[in-house]
């Protein structure tokens, strides 16, 4: 059977945090590199979460997710999301944030976030895949970062002023919390 790893060699995929809130108010908050948009209309995006990772159990138990997007600034955000886990550490007493909708935490210096209504849990084997319906997001201001440095890119466009994210690359040298 074929694998993936030169591929997936080749990438360089943005990182998000994941946060969840179960009914019973119990939250958990995880690194994620295996998500995208999946549909433009309707608007779907998924994120796929390991069955291994205390964030998983926990979004199963939730009405609404909330993704965010990091830039490079955010390393330590990213590392505490990736490397420590919620069956050990309460991540949320490290960083500050607000319950958005549903309760599904809300990081207050994420550059970029928004939380979706759990459509459908999709098996994809070793994680499983959370398809989310927008219901709220922001910041919605344009965006003001720094010009990317890509010779492609025209000065003054719309992407020109697009802040680099927090790739899988910046992560490298990260320990995960958990197995895979």
């Amino acid at each position: 059977m074929a694998g993936l790893d030169g591929f997936a060699a080749k990438l360089d995929p943005p990182m998000y945090v994941v946060t969840a809130t179960a009914p019973d108010g119990e939250r958990a908050g995880c690194l994620v590199g295996f998500a995208s948009q999946s549909s433009i209309d309707p608007p779907r995006f998924v994120v796929w979460l390991s069955r291994a990772n205390h964030t998983y159990r926990v979004a199963c138990r939730a009405s609404h997710l909330t993704v965010h997007l990091l830039d490079p600034e955010h390393h330590g955000t990213a590392r505490l999301f990736g490397e420590e886990t919620g069956d050990a550490v309460d991540k949320f007493a490290r960083v500050d944030w607000r319950p958005g909708e549903a309760g599904s935490p809300v990081l207050a210096d994420s550059p970029g976030w928004f939380t979706g209504r759990v459509e459908a849990r999709l098996d994809g084997g070793d994680h499983v895949g959370f398809l989310l319906a927008p219901v709220a997001e922001g910041p919605t201001e344009e965006p003001t970062g720094e010009p990317t440095e890509d010779p492609a890119e025209k000065p003054g466009s719309p992407d020109a002023r697009r802040p680099r994210l927090f790739l899988l690359s910046d992560a490298a040298s990260f320990s995960p919390g958990h197995p895979a």
